[in-house]
């Protein structure tokens, strides 16, 4: 929460790629206080520009609610530790309010991707997961918060940097693989916060559609050639594609 003031914590990596290590003395750009937690790298792998990633720090706070409930369900007694618990999530929760949502020109108030606390703000979402998009997935907020609904629309166009579409599909992707590349993960979090049987059966149709033969997902993908991709077998994308299909097989959607 006050990684300037009390964390020792810094990082340097040297001849790298910029997004590879941490800038200012591997301290990271200057952040404020917002009660968030800070992160230095996203779930990517690259390297934060703003500090406070709002997704991760919406992971953080449903996570402090399970604490809560596992404790309380098992009749844990430790006042003291459940307060900082309780309070850590308030904290967090208030600053993704104050300073992690922006109004956008077109789409109304959303989530930003990431914040200093001073104003500034990214707006995009990466691939990975936690992202914006996952949110709900997260258990952070309901499919159809409007904030999200917001989000979700900001995401999922061309205003977000990183959403590509080209001949073989359309989707979002990131900074950490090739210009124009998709990332099967994120099609599958897009399916499995749809709401929309005809987006979802679209989805597993590209999904299947883009494994370029090899009967796995990737990382990234060419949006125009899926032949051309990045990590010929990632675990975590094919354990949330595998979720993404029982989910629509319980929705009776396939």
């Amino acid at each position: 929460q006050r990684h300037f003031e009390k964390s020792p914590y810094k990082f340097q990596r040297f001849g790298c790629r910029w997004i590879d290590t941490l800038h200012n003395g591997g301290m990271g750009y200057p952040v404020n206080f917002t009660g968030m937690t800070w992160s230095g790298f996203r779930p990517s792998d690259d390297s934060c520009t703003f500090g406070y990633l709002i997704a991760s720090n919406m992971f953080a706070v449903v996570v402090l609610k399970y604490i809560d409930e596992i404790f309380t369900e098992m009749n844990i007694e430790d006042a003291d530790f459940l307060a900082k618990v309780r309070n850590l999530r308030e904290e967090i929760e208030y600053g993704i309010n104050t300073y992690g949502t922006v109004i956008h020109p077109k789409y109304g108030r959303i989530f930003a991707c990431e914040t200093d606390g001073f104003g500034n703000h990214v707006l995009a979402d990466d691939a990975n997961i936690p992202s914006l998009l996952s949110a709900p997935y997260l258990g952070y907020c309901d499919v159809n918060d409007p904030v999200y609904i917001n989000t979700r629309k900001f995401i999922l166009s061309k205003d977000n940097p990183f959403y590509y579409t080209g001949k073989a599909a359309s989707g979002v992707g990131s900074p950490h693989t090739p210009h124009g590349f998709i990332w099967h993960i994120a099609l599958s979090m897009q399916g499995l916060t749809s709401t929309d049987p005809n987006e979802i059966k679209k989805l597993i149709e590209t999904l299947v559609a883009t494994d370029a033969d090899t009967g796995y997902m990737h990382e990234g993908f060419n949006a125009d050639d899926a032949t051309a991709f990045t990590r010929p077998w990632f675990a975590w994308s094919n354990s949330i594609f595998a979720e993404f299909i029982e989910s629509a097989l319980d929705k009776g959607i396939i």
